[in-house]
C-alpha cells in the first residue's frame, strides 16, 4: 500500500469518526430539547380556573385594559401554550425563512423553542431553551446544527446564558395572558398613560417587561433590559431588547401577538429588528 493510500484512508477514517461524532452529539442535543418539552408539557393543567375580570379589580387602569382586551370572560386559565409560527431571521444582514414550533410555560418553568432556519445546503435547526426545574436547578442552551452533523452554535448552562434566556420568557409571557395575572405572582406598576411594568416575585435576577398598549387595551410594545453579548465587545452587559407587535388575534379565549418583530437595542438608533415572526397557531 502507498502512502498516498494511506494518507487517504487516515482522513477517510478522521472524517467518518468526526461525522459519528457529530451525529452523536446531535441525537443528545434531541434529546434534550425532547425531555425538557415533555417536562413543561407535562406541567399543562388539566382543568383551571376560568377568568373573572374581578381577578383585576385591584390593578392599575393600564393592566384592567390589558385583561380586558386579552382574556374573554369565562377563559380556562391555562399557562402553557404550544405554537407554530413561520417568518424570517435575519443574521449578520442577510434575512432567512425561518419555521419554528415552540412550547412556552410561565416565566418561572421556562420554553423550548425548536427552529429550522435557511434554505438549501445552508439550512441549519436546533433549539432554544430554559428550564427551572425546581429545587435551583436551571437548564438553558443555544443549539444548532448544519445538517444535523456541524454544530453551528452549541452555548449555554452558564449563568450568563440563563440570565439572558429568563428574560427572553418573560418578555414571551404575552403569549400567555395567565401568566400576567396578580394570582399567578405577576406584579404590575403602571408607568405612563399607556404603559406599565411587569415583574415576577418568583423570577429573580432579571428586569421587569415593560408593555405599551394602545387606546383600546391591545399590546404595541414589548421590552426589558435584558442581559446579554449581543454587541461589538461580546461582553455581557444590560442593553435594550423589544420590540413591536404588529398583529393581535384571539385563541382559545385569549387575545395574544399573531405578527411580531423584535430584536436588541430596542428603542435607540442601533435597533435592528432580527425576529420576524407570523403564529400560524397557538394552542393552550
Amino acid at each position: 500500500m502507498t502512502m498516498l493510500k494511506i494518507i487517504i484512508l487516515a482522513l477517510a477514517a478522521l472524517v467518518l469518526a468526526a461525522v459519528a461524532l457529530g451525529l452523536w452529539v446531535h441525537s443528545r442535543d434531541q434529546a434534550q430539547m425532547r425531555a425538557v418539552w415533555a417536562a413543561l408539557e407535562h406541567a399543562r393543567e388539566a382543568d383551571p380556573p376560568r377568568y373573572d375580570p374581578s381577578m383585576v379589580a385591584d390593578l392599575p387602569e393600564v393592566a384592567q385594559r390589558y385583561f380586558a382586551r386579552a382574556i374573554e370572560p369565562g377563559t380556562p386559565l391555562h399557562r402553557i401554550v404550544q405554537l407554530e409560527m413561520a417568518g424570517s431571521f435575519i443574521m449578520n444582514g442577510t434575512e432567512m425563512p425561518m419555521s419554528a414550533r415552540q412550547i412556552l410555560a410561565p416565566p418561572s418553568r421556562g420554553f423550548v423553542w425548536q427552529a429550522e432556519v435557511g434554505q438549501g445546503f445552508m439550512r441549519f435547526a436546533g433549539s432554544d431553551g430554559y428550564h427551572a426545574a425546581g429545587g435551583g436547578g436551571i437548564d438553558s442552551w443555544t443549539k444548532f446544527w448544519l445538517r444535523g452533523v456541524i454544530p453551528l452554535a452549541r452555548i449555554g448552562g452558564t449563568t450568563d446564558h440563563a440570565r439572558a434566556a429568563a428574560t427572553r420568557v418573560l418578555l414571551e409571557a404575552v403569549w400567555a395572558p395567565a401568566s400576567l395575572l396578580p394570582q399567578y405572582g405577576a406584579e404590575w406598576v403602571q408607568t405612563g398613560p399607556d404603559s406599565a411594568l411587569v415583574r415576577f416575585a418568583d423570577v429573580q435576577g432579571i428586569e421587569p417587561m415593560q408593555i405599551t398598549l394602545d387606546a383600546a387595551g391591545n399590546l404595541t410594545e414589548v421590552q426589558a433590559l435584558r442581559w446579554t453579548d449581543a454587541n461589538p465587545e461580546k461582553a455581557y452587559r444590560l442593553q435594550p431588547f423589544g420590540g413591536r407587535m404588529l398583529e393581535m388575534g384571539r385563541h382559545s379565549g385569549f387575545l395574544i401577538p399573531v405578527q411580531v418583530e423584535l430584536g436588541n437595542m430596542y428603542g435607540t438608533p442601533d435597533y435592528a429588528p432580527f425576529f420576524l415572526a407570523t403564529i400560524t397557531r397557538a394552542e393552550f
